[in-house]
This record gives C-alpha cells, structure tokens and sequence, in this order.
C-alpha cells in the first residue's frame, strides 16, 4: 500500500488521470508512458498537451490565421458600408419640393400681407395650379377645444351663390312625402326600398335626408354612414319633417360645417370660375355664420386665422378684420 500510495503521489505531480481505482501496474504504465513522451516529443502528443490548457504551435498558427480573416472581412464590410452610403442627401424643404407651377403661384402672394376677401377673391384666379375648375376653400382656425361638447363647433349656411357643384341629394321619407321631395329636385326617393340600397353599400349621393319617424331604421347603417359624413342630423337640418324645403334648401346651396379635431372649419364655397364678387359674398356669408356659432364657454379669441386656396394652390392669408 505504501508503495502504491508514493505512485499515485507521483502521478499527481505529472498530472495524470489516476486514482486509489487504478492497481500499481496500471499506475507505473501511466507513468512510464507519459516519462517516455516527455523525452520524445511527437505530433500525436499534442492532444495530450492541449488537454492540459496549454495551446500548440499548430494550435497557435491556426488561431492567428483565423483571427487576421476575420479582421480582413471586417475591413471589407466597412469598405462597403462607406461605398454605399455615399455623400449625404440634403433635404428639400416644401417649396422646393413643389411643381414649377405651384412655385410661380406662391410668387403672386406677399407672404407678410394680409388680404381683404375682395383682393384674395381677386387672386385666386391667378394662383389656380390645375387644369381643371378648381374648388374655393376657406380654412378658419378657431380657438376652442373640441373635445368639449358646447365647443364641437358645427352647424349650416346657405351660401347665396351655391358651391358651383351638382349635389345629389337622396330622401329617405315615407310614401305620402315622396312626390314632393321628388318635385323640390331630389335625386333619389324611398324607404324600405332605400334601405336595401345601404345594405348592399350602394351610396351615390351627396346628401341624405330623413324625416324624425324613419330616423330609428338608419341606425345601423351609422358605421356606414357615419365616416362619409352622410349620417342626417338635426343641427345640419337633415333631419326634418318639411323634406321638400330641405330639398330646395339643399340644391341651393346649403352646407355643413364642422370644427375638426385640429380646431379648424374646413368648407369649400365656390369655384375658381365664379366671379370674385360672388366668392366674396359666399365666404362672408360663411364667416359670419361661423362667428355666429361662438359658444359662451369661449373666452379668447374665437377666430384666430383665416386662409383662403385652391384646390391643391397655396394659401392667401386674410385680414381677422373681415369677420
């Protein structure tokens, strides 16, 4: 045992695989084996060296040649990044980005002027950028928060020279009022058969008229309706038992305006080819009417900026004067 006890201690020192387990011969065989690999180095001796966490000349070069890839693909890919990434693009900014048209229009409009609705109405037939009859748009910034119920400003006007559109006007109404909505100029007229129309989501008109007792039946058509702005109401005068004078009123020129979530009432009130004159009378007709929808809620400054435009021209901004 003593004797086995002085090999073991030895191959401890040799670091060799051994245990109380192994018989002495087994022992001195592990011995004698690593003496003699130690005096006669080969290459089948490095796996024993490798185990002991030591690293081989092979081990050694291997690793140096992988690492000075790696760094040369590193290299490589940097090189290709900064080849296409190339100069950086300036920005334009909006105007510049716009057509040569567009440009030549923005040139007619003093930018540190404001106009009366006589001298816009006058310009706008300049500052037109389409071909074809272009919309007369006012956009009137309000400050209020239509979040609040009495602030969600909305209501109708009729516009003396009308919008310069054909509107399509649809009446939903019982039998006896349908040859007088017809009469007033409706375009289309019914009631159950009307309803088959929006269930098959057949919508070809502008304007929908109901009278209060049929009111109930539209509502599950409010989804479709509804986004389309085509859902009737009382305050817009599209709900209502006289549909005739809705009718009439309507194909004359009555429209709806309504605050959106930006606080601004957007409304078109003519074409480019109404006379100046008769797009001044609209627009005043339409800011007063607005002014007049001020709630009592509002403290400040109920109309804080108007612009009048073209369909896709730029603004002309109008004196606050001119409510």
């Amino acid at each position: 045992m003593a004797k086995k006890a002085e090999l073991l201690e030895q191959a401890q020192k040799l670091n060799l695989e051994v245990s109380v387990k192994n018989t002495i011969t087994e022992i001195q065989e592990a011995i004698e084996n690593h003496t003699i690999k130690t005096d006669e180095p080969t290459e089948e001796s490095s796996p024993s060296v490798a185990k002991a966490g030591k690293r081989s000349t092979k081990g050694l070069k291997d690793a140096e040649e992988k690492a000075k890839k790696i760094e040369k693909q590193h290299s490589d890919e940097s090189d290709e990044t900064i080849i296409k990434k190339g100069p950086a693009t300036k920005t334009r900014s909006k105007l510049e980005r716009r057509s040569k048209s567009y440009k030549k229009s923005y040139e007619l409009i003093d930018r540190t002027k404001e106009y009366t609705l006589a001298d816009a109405s006058e310009l706008l037939a300049k500052t037109s950028t389409t071909k074809f009859d272009s919309s007369v748009e006012l956009h009137i910034n309000l400050g209020v928060d239509p979040r609040q119920a009495d602030q969600n400003i909305r209501g109708t006007v009729a516009l003396p020279n009308g919008t310069g559109k054909s509107i399509k006007i649809a009446v939903f109404a019982p039998v006896d009022q349908h040859d007088a909505a017809k009469k007033a100029g409706a375009d289309i007229v019914g009631e159950e058969d009307f309803l088959q129309q929006l269930d098959k989501e057949q919508i070809d008109f502008d304007v929908l008229i109901a009278t209060p007792q049929l009111m109930a039946k539209l509502g599950k058509y409010a989804r479709l309706l509804g986004p389309k702005g085509l859902m009737p109401n009382p305050k817009s005068g599209t709900v209502t038992a006289k549909v005739a004078d809705a009718v009439k009123e309507a194909k004359a020129g009555k429209v709806e305006f309504r605050v959106d979530k930006q606080s601004i009432v957007h409304l078109a009130i003519g074409k480019v080819s109404f006379k100046p004159e008769q797009i001044t009378e609209n627009a005043k007709t339409v800011l007063k009417a607005i002014a007049d929808a001020k709630p009592n809620s509002v403290k400040g400054v109920f109309v804080q900026k108007i612009n009048m435009t073209t369909t896709m021209g730029p603004s002309i901004k109008i004196a606050l004067s001119e409510i």
